[in-house]
């Protein structure tokens, strides 16, 4: 398959792509291709019909309105911390917001989501900081493999973190597959506690009881002892492992709460884990993705009605 944006220059779009020296993609990578290469944070200066495809939301002090129309992921939509603010900037400019986690086909299932690939990533991540904790003594040496709980398996994200731990090494047996039947009944859930590592999953869109919760942290005998949190919708008000504040990097990937002498739980918490498998997880992301673009053109693409009208949905409701 060609590279996305081959496409969309073939399709007739004048595709403009920034400089930039921290991609897994190099700016020779798009010569020959037919985009035109600009300097970085020209997109300001973009024709005002331009449509301005990023990634992630921009920093949390940028708060210049907004004209264009932006499609990327802004992590607004769920009454995160800031909302209001991230969208004051595009009520204020008259710009719009096409965000990336919201855009949906006709039977509601996101077009495009780096789901697998953040699963895969944590697993690996989070299997790595259980080793780390029986080498540094935190943890008792059972002689055996670790057992394993992923919660939300039978998505992209779970279908990733599971995909990890077979070739690790980790035996079927030792891997717990939980979804919305095992859930259904509501948490807390003690059983996540007879696991060593716990990975959340669960894209979470409305209020469900709380899979752990401090209190039960704290139990004596629990097992668990590492909290892979691959959704890290922390700042989320309906947030279903809300046993830690703040997210963690690849520099530092663990936050440590203690719940007395002898219980503490490591949790992973980073927001951005696709881009551990950067390559592999631009590919994949960008050919689920691009039958939309190449669509931005037809007025009746219910893909782009939709988040155009969501959009407006989210403004009216900032201003309560």
């Amino acid at each position: 398959m060609a590279a996305p944006h081959i496409w969309l220059v073939a399709e007739g779009f004048k595709v403009s792509v920034e400089r930039c020296t921290e991609r897994i993609l190099d700016d020779e990578d798009y010569n020959g291709t037919g985009v035109n290469m600009v300097s970085h944070g020209t997109w300001q200066n973009a024709p005002a019909d331009a449509y301005i495809l990023g990634l992630k939301e921009r920093p949390e002090n940028d708060l210049l309105p907004l004209s264009h129309n932006h499609i990327m992921f802004a992590h607004c939509y769920k009454q995160q911390a800031g909302w209001k603010d991230v969208l004051s900037c595009f009520d204020a400019g008259n710009g719009t917001l096409l965000d990336l986690e919201f855009l949906v086909d006709d039977r509601g299932r996101r077009v495009a989501a780096f789901g697998y690939h953040a699963g895969y990533a944590g697993s690996v991540v989070g299997l790595d900081v259980w080793c780390h904790k029986i080498v540094e003594g935190m943890i008792k040496k059972f002689g055996r493999l670790p057992r394993v709980i992923a919660m939300g398996a039978l998505g992209r994200c779970g279908s990733g973190a599971t995909d990890f731990f077979r070739p690790a090494g980790i035996l079927e047996e030792n891997i717990t597959k939980w979804d919305i039947a095992e859930t259904k009944v509501g948490g807390p859930f003690k059983e996540i506690l007879e696991h060593d590592i716990f990975v959340n999953c669960i894209y979470l869109s409305s209020p469900i009881p709380p899979f752990v919760t401090k209190e039960i942290c704290g139990v004596a005998g629990r097992v668990w002892s590492v909290l892979v949190d691959v959704s890290c919708d922390v700042t989320n008000l309906h947030n279903p492992v809300p046993v830690y504040y703040g997210a963690t990097t690849f520099v530092d990937p663990i936050l440590r709460v203690e719940y007395s002498d002898a219980a503490s739980l490591d949790v992973v918490a980073i927001d951005h884990l696709p881009s551990l498998l950067p390559r592999e997880a631009s590919e994949a992301f960008c050919k689920d993705l691009l039958p939309s673009p190449l669509e931005l053109n037809r007025a009746n693409f219910t893909v782009w009605i939709r988040a155009k009208q969501l959009f407006k949905e989210k403004i009216a409701e900032s201003k309560k």
